[in-house]
Order: C-alpha cells, then structure tokens, then sequence
C-alpha cells in the first residue's frame, strides 16, 4: 500500500492508534494533518518524530480542534485544505469515553456524560466528515475509514453512552458508504476491542489487565499497530469494493455473525 501524493487528516491523530495510524501512512509516502485537542506538547512531539523518522517525506502539520465544536471543526477542515489543497483520507479516530453506570450516577450526570460522549464520538464525527465530505466530493475521490468498537456490539454496561454512540458510528459509516459512493468516495470502519496505548497501559499492568487480556483467546490486547494496519486496507485505492464493512479487530474476544 501505497500513499506517496495523498493527504491524510487524522483526527485524535498525535496518541495511541492514531498516532500508530499517521506513522505507518507517513512511511508509505503521505502528507499528514493531525488533529489534537488540547496536548500541544504531545502533538509536536509526534510530529517531531514523523519528521525523524521519515526525513524524506513531505510536510505535516498539526491542528488544536475540539470536534465538538462544530464551529472549530470547519475552521480546521478549512485551514488544511488551505495548507494541502486538498484531503484524500480522512480517519474518524478522536473519541471520549467515561465510566456512567446507571447504578451508580445521578441523573444530571447520566445526562452530562450523554451530551458529552455523543457530542465527541457521534456528532464531532458526523461534522468533520461531512465537512470533509465537501472536498471530497468536488474532487471525485476519497476515503473516509472511521474507528468504531467492539462496544458497538456486545454492549458497554459502565459506559452505555460509548457503545451507544460507536453503535451511531457504525450507522452514519454505512450510511454514507451509500450516499457517497457514486462520488467514487468510500467508506471503512475498523471496530477493535482493547488496544495497548498510553492511556491503557496503566489499567493494564495490573489485576484488571490479566482479566482483560485473559478476553481473547491469545491472551493479549491489541497493539496500535494492528489497527493501523487494518485502517491502511481501508485506505488503500485497492479496496474500493470493501465500502460499508465493518471489520472486528478483538483478538476473537467478541465473536458476531
């Protein structure tokens, strides 16, 4: 897979699967636009090491958005179009999650952390790709690979607004994969289970971490990698016929048919 000429905006694209994921398209020749929310620090430390890593490749560049600001997100969409002329890839990977049990939280927080979730993970996501959509469209070409979970499908008991709003994912990617399709646009979504990155690692170390892991028959959790590996086939102009899928990568933890 090649992707020397294309532009990639990667949402949540400085940590963990999306930074994996802007790693591996930087060796395969692309140019990067990475959104981050707030940790400048850290995103200029993922760019610093693309730019490392990869000395030959072309420019990146790295955008502060909140995506639940539906404001900022065409602000951004519009500032990196201004900067590479256009995008050819975009990867739904920004998202927010938080544990709610409804045995266990008030009401007015059931209902905060609803609006926040959703705000981020269903509707940020919806934004930014219709946004996005708009150029690709004018251009006849594109992808947009969006990274839903595992939660989607076998249910979130302590965070039912996260496999909710997955689940609202895993709709709005198919219903474009049909809308956009006669615009030679396509669609993909990558549904993984437990993924090994800085934020997980800590709950992983522990007792909790054997009883996660002890979730799929290999014994382990992802790495961020094999999710990027699987957002690059989506990405890949080879794959136009796989639109609309919705690939399980779990480890065989959660088995659906």
């Amino acid at each position: 897979m090649k992707f020397e000429s294309k532009v990639v905006l990667i949402s949540g694209g400085t940590r963990g699967i999306g930074k994996a994921t802007a790693l591996m398209f930087a060796e395969q020749g692309a140019q990067l636009a990475l959104i981050y929310k707030s940790d400048k620090e850290s995103a200029e430390q993922t760019l610093r090491e693309i730019e490392t890593s990869f000395p030959e490749s072309k420019s990146h560049r790295v955008y502060a958005c909140d995506i639940s600001d539906h404001l900022a997100i065409k602000e951004t969409v519009d500032a990196a179009i201004n900067d590479f002329g256009k995008i050819d890839i975009l990867v739904n990977n920004a998202a927010y999650h938080t544990q709610h049990p409804i045995d266990k939280v008030d009401y007015e927080d059931w209902h905060h952390q609803w609006q926040n979730i959703l705000n981020v993970n269903l509707i940020g996501t919806a934004d930014l790709s219709f946004c996005v959509a708009q150029n690709m469209m004018a251009a006849q070409f594109g992808k947009i690979i969006f990274v839903s979970s595992r939660g989607a499908f076998r249910g979130e008991p302590d965070m039912p607004a996260y496999g909710a709003s997955k689940a609202g994912v895993n709709a709005l990617a198919q219903s474009l994969a049909q809308k956009l399709a006669p615009y030679n646009v396509h669609i993909g979504v990558v549904a993984p289970g437990f993924v090994e990155t800085d934020l997980t690692k800590s709950k992983l170390e522990g007792e909790q971490g054997k009883a996660i892991k002890a979730q799929s028959p290999m014994n382990r959790v992802a790495d961020p990698k094999e999710i990027a590996h699987a957002i690059l086939f989506f990405a890949d102009e080879k794959s136009v016929w796989s639109t609309g899928a919705i690939l399980d990568l779990n480890g065989a933890s959660y088995l659906r048919t």
